[in-house]
């Protein structure tokens, strides 16, 4: 009321000059009423700062004082606790994943969890038994933990276990250590300074089943790059570049003879989140000579996934024709993906190691028993993962698998897996231990359950 009444006398009080305004022109009319207009305007603007402050005043009369202390107070604390506690930049994850496999040819059929890579308490017809790393026992049926900190100088810590399976499983017996490492700044948070276990980054594929779509691994994988790193190295991170080098030991821990050591490198591109490229490459020159590269890349696009990699490597004096020449082989990898529906996804895979050179062996299959050839003539072959010689001692076997399934998102931290999978080798190094022969072909079956968090 009281500023309606204010607004009627600002009115008035302006049309009384209008009421002898022939005296005046009209510029001096329009000066009048943009002055009446500035001031009217910031006597709305006071009033509304006016209105503005009493409520604010009320608002903050509505908190008591001595709540407000006592929830800071136990805010503080509860922060000065946790950074006491170490908790500060702690990120814990883990993963298991029950796995079955059924192999057709091997007669073999039940759950693969934390079986052993290292071979012991070995069994079946073969000397690397069904406990040894092999294509249907490899890594998938594990149970990880993995403990990462940040500290506030940018330093990181990892510690990555798993138990039976971890990368160094097969040759540092009895450790469950998949990685154990630190990273420090150097200039600044892209150069950082690396030492301690990795495992291997080579491939599109990883070592986790949380991480890979297919229950077993591309054959790549499994037979054509190391495990593991130990070391020292740099890391750099460049726009959409990330590269790293290692200089230290492939696939063991020091020991007599091991004066060299290796070279180990990785070479990331990343255009996006749904495209990319890298290559990586480990060089020995101690009891396993060896050198090894291999590019890989990834495409996604709507429900569509495309992943591929191909390698070469050779080892020296390793041929499986027991010549002393070297093992040579190339390999190709390619995975699909397409999501039926937003949980569920279908997948094809299909790998071939090209294994022929010199009899044959690759860096995941070499130096084997010469009483298993299926020729007869005394040289070597795996029957269990199907490398060896084609009953010419001179010439290996080339290998392909072909694999398909589907995965299934039944949660937020739970997948369910199906695979069927066919391989194939251009000779018969597939055991049978029912009969005692060698076939060219066998077929997996596999399932898995895999929970994260």
């Amino acid at each position: 009321m009281k500023f309606q009444k204010r607004l009627l006398v600002v009115a008035m009080a302006a049309a009384l000059p209008c009421m002898g305004a022939g005296a005046q022109s009209v510029a001096d009319l329009k000066k009048e009423i943009e002055l009446m207009r500035a001031q009217f305007a910031a006597q709305i603007k006071a009033l509304q700062e006016k209105i503005d402050a009493t409520e604010s005043k009320a608002t903050a009369g509505n908190v008591d004082p001595e709540e407000f202390n006592r929830i800071r107070t136990k805010v503080e604390a509860s922060e000065d606790s946790t950074i006491a506690s170490g908790f500060k930049g702690l990120k814990v994850s883990g993963m298991v994943d029950p796995t079955y496999i059924y192999n057709r040819r091997a007669r073999s059929s039940g759950f693969v969890f934390l079986n052993n890579f290292d071979g012991q308490g070995r069994s079946g017809e073969f000397a690397d038994g069904f406990d040894g790393y092999s294509y249907d026992n490899s890594y998938f049926g594990q149970a990880m933990l993995d403990i990462q900190k940040e500290t506030e100088d940018g330093v990181k810590w990892r510690l990555t276990l798993a138990p039976h399976k971890a990368a160094n499983s097969a040759t540092n017996i009895g450790s469950i250590v998949h990685e154990g490492s630190v990273s420090v700044p150097l200039n600044s948070s892209q150069t950082r300074l690396l030492a301690g276990q990795f495992p291997d980054w080579s491939g599109y594929e990883y070592s986790w089943a949380h991480l890979n779509p297919l229950v077993t691994h591309n054959l790549l994988f499994d037979f054509t790059i190391p495990s593991y790193y130990t070391g020292a190295g740099i890391e750099n991170t460049s726009g959409k570049w990330l590269s790293k080098v290692l200089v230290g030991s492939i696939d063991g821990v020091r020991g007599r003879g091991a004066r060299k050591p290796g070279v180990m490198y990785r070479v990331d591109y990343s255009k996006g989140e749904f495209s990319g490229f890298g290559f990586a490459g480990a060089h020995s020159r101690n009891s396993v000579d060896s050198d090894l590269f291999e590019v890989d890349g990834y495409y996604i696009r709507g429900d569509w996934t495309l992943q591929g990699q191909a390698g070469v490597g050779r080892i020296r004096n390793a041929a499986g024709d027991g010549s002393g020449a070297d093992a040579k082989w190339w390999g190709l990898s390619g995975l699909a993906g397409y999501k039926i529906t937003p949980r569920l996804q279908a997948l094809a895979r299909v790998d071939y190691i090209d294994n022929h050179k010199n009899g044959g062996g690759v860096y995941g299959s070499y130096g084997w028993d010469p009483a298993d050839d299926p020729s007869g003539s005394g040289f070597a072959v795996d029957g269990r993962n199907g490398f060896g010689s084609t009953g010419n001692p001179a010439r290996g076997v080339n290998r392909t698998a072909l694999s398909t399934g589907l995965n299934y998102v039944y949660s937020e931290s739970t997948t369910l897996k199906l695979e069927l999978r066919f391989d194939h080798a251009s000779g018969d190094v597939f055991f049978d231990p029912r009969n005692g022969t060698f076939s060219k072909n066998n077929t997996l079956l596999g399932g898995a359950v895999v929970v994260k968090f």
